[in-house]
């Protein structure tokens, strides 16, 4: 027993107590888990009242919880793990957001499977292992990037002098391809900066102005977990006058309630000029939900709609912004050719984040982009210095805004790209808890999970980031679809294939493996498709395979069902590709 424990167990409450706190918290709508997390609770503080002290092992968690078959292997699949550290994360968000009641908390010790109830709330430790990150001097929060409540606001306050050091590391990464681009000869280059935006909501009915402050309350909180926007303060009242650094939007919300369900109608104006540029309506039922339930689902289905990568405010910062501009509107075009999978529009990415980057050596967003953007270019005779490139400058993206999930996103894909697909798994994770409403993140880290061999638990997680938004991200799907072809339903598969908008190689070679397995006459002429696109496919197909960092077993399945479809692919090679 570790000495935290032993100290934990010295201050635990009464038995009593702690069967109450436990069914009080699995009982309140605001615990933000999933069922298998709280079932996973349940069966810890079960077995710790039936006198369980030193825990049980991640073995019994999988087989007796999660339903594994008796051949599970804790260090080959991360299931537990995984859902035991999103666990304590939300153990930790609940406490700090809403306290407890009677003094009572609970707590998962670092490096233990056991329920404990101390008498006073501990937060959980970070993870013993780091994410690989450069923390900056002065700052002593945890280096996976979380910072204790207490201390959250001085650091913001401080961030600009905190930081300055990573500004400095951030060039260095850049190197001379960053440097190349300052001078556009003589040009005035426009720099966008993230949009700003201005939250007023009313209540229809005086009745429910009350609900209608909570609900805007958790939607400002909601859209700034999001990292795409800048959040002022609630109220705008004259801000036209006001001076900022770049386009700002003002989002007039008023929201209706009855007995059924709750609604909101909004609409957007530009803040300059006062034109409208979009309004909507959106509807929650509260059928069986607690108030708070209600509240959490509309502020995260507004923050989504207003400001994913695809949300409204986004949509119209690309369609709005000069085509030679750089900043933010270089991320936010760079994560659509990202998903969509053109290989020239993400080389045109690359090209506008490095100039992005020359001008503001310090900005996140650009760095952590340019990262994800290296990995998607394969093929280049330095692919391995690329590699490297990003995965320095992931680690320079989370030291410069470690609260940011595109960070830890871009953290996750360079650790997977370099083979470290445990400390991939922890930055992905790190991602979702940062934004549980970023279903993006959530599929990415279905696809990592997926593509290592931790099939279940990508499924799962695929399946959880198809449920936060009204179209199943593009990672989500495709792993869908992947399971489907390797479980041999390949109808299945060829239509969850079809449906996934994006021409990349992995998404073409899934939708004519498909087709070759179920010998459509399609078949073929999908593979010429590829083939007009690269001609040495077939030639490259291993090396396409070890980009991909599939399992031998998937890259086997892929290559039967393109030989199916007619393509002449060297099987032998397939089959000694290493993955990480």
């Amino acid at each position: 027993m570790n000495a935290e424990v032993h100290d934990l167990k010295a201050c635990e409450v009464s038995i009593d107590d702690a069967r109450a706190e436990l069914e009080r918290l699995l009982s309140d709508s605001r615990f933000r888990v999933t069922e298998r997390q709280k079932d996973i609770l349940r069966y810890l503080a079960e077995r710790r009242f039936n006198g369980c002290d030193e825990g049980v092992k991640a073995y019994s968690v999988a087989l007796d919880v999660l339903g594994r078959p008796s051949g599970f292997d804790a260090s080959t699949d991360p299931i537990v793990r995984i859902e035991i550290s999103r666990l304590r994360s939300a153990l930790d968000a609940y406490y700090q957001a809403f306290g407890s009641t009677g003094g009572v908390t609970i707590h998962i010790p670092k490096g233990m499977y056991i329920a404990l109830f101390p008498g006073t709330l501990i937060a959980h430790e970070p993870d013993e292992e780091a994410h690989g990150v450069v923390v900056p001097a002065g700052f002593d929060g945890a280096q996976d990037g979380s910072i204790p409540g207490s201390q959250l606001a001085a650091r913001q306050r401080g961030r600009g002098l905190k930081f300055a050091g990573v500004a400095a590391a951030a060039a260095l990464v850049l190197g001379g391809a960053a440097l190349a681009g300052v001078e556009f000869f003589g040009q005035q280059v426009v720099i966008t900066k993230r949009p700003t935006v201005y939250i007023l909501m009313e209540a229809a009915e005086a009745r429910m102005q009350g609900e209608a402050s909570q609900t805007r309350d958790a939607l400002m909180t909601a859209l700034t977990q999001f990292t795409t926007l800048t959040v002022a303060k609630a109220g705008y009242a004259d801000i036209r006058s006001v001076e900022r650094s770049g386009r700002s939007y003002e989002i007039t919300i008023k929201y209706y309630g009855d007995a059924d369900d709750r609604s909101v109608w909004w609409q957007i104006a530009d803040s300059s000029t006062g034109d409208l540029l979009k309004s909507g309506l959106e509807k929650i039922d509260t059928s069986g939900k607690s108030p708070a339930l209600i509240r959490e689902e509309m502020a995260g289905e507004l923050a989504t709609r207003f400001a994913a990568t695809r949300g409204v405010i986004n949509n119209i910062e690309i369609h709005g912004s000069p085509e030679e501009a750089l900043g933010n509107v270089c991320v936010l075009r760079a994560e659509y050719a990202l998903d969509e999978g053109g290989r020239d529009q993400v080389a045109q990415s690359r090209d506008c984040l490095e100039r992005s980057l020359a001008e503001a050596p310090a900005d996140p967003d650009a760095t952590a982009l340019l990262s994800r953007v290296l990995l998607a270019l394969p093929g280049s005779p330095d692919e391995g210095d690329m590699r490297s490139r990003a995965l320095e400058l992931a680690k320079a993206a989370v030291s410069l805004a470690p609260l940011s999930d595109r960070a830890y996103v871009s953290l996750m894909a360079a650790q997977f790209a370099s083979g470290r697909t445990e400390a991939a798994v922890r930055a992905g994770n790190r991602a979702v808890e940062l934004n549980p409403n970023n279903s993006d993140a959530a599929a990415k880290l279905a696809l990592v999970l997926y593509s290592a061999g931790y099939k279940d638990a990508g499924v799962a997680t695929a399946h959880d980031a198809g449920r936060l938004v009204e179209n199943a991200p593009r990672d989500a799907m495709l792993v869908l679809a992947l399971d489907a072809y390797a479980s041999g339903r390949y109808s299945d598969a060829a239509l969850l294939a079809e449906q996934i908008n994006c021409t990349d190689f992995l998404v073409s070679t899934l939708r004519t493996a498909a087709l070759g397995q179920l010998n459509s006459p399609d078949a073929p002429e999908r593979l010429a498709e590829i083939k007009s696109k690269d001609p040495d496919f077939e030639r490259s197909f291993a090396d396409r395979v070890a980009g991909w960092h599939l399992q031998p077993d998937i890259a086997a399945g892929l290559e039967a069902g393109l030989a199916k479809a007619g393509a002449q692919i060297d099987a032998s090679a397939v089959a000694s590709v290493k993955t990480p």
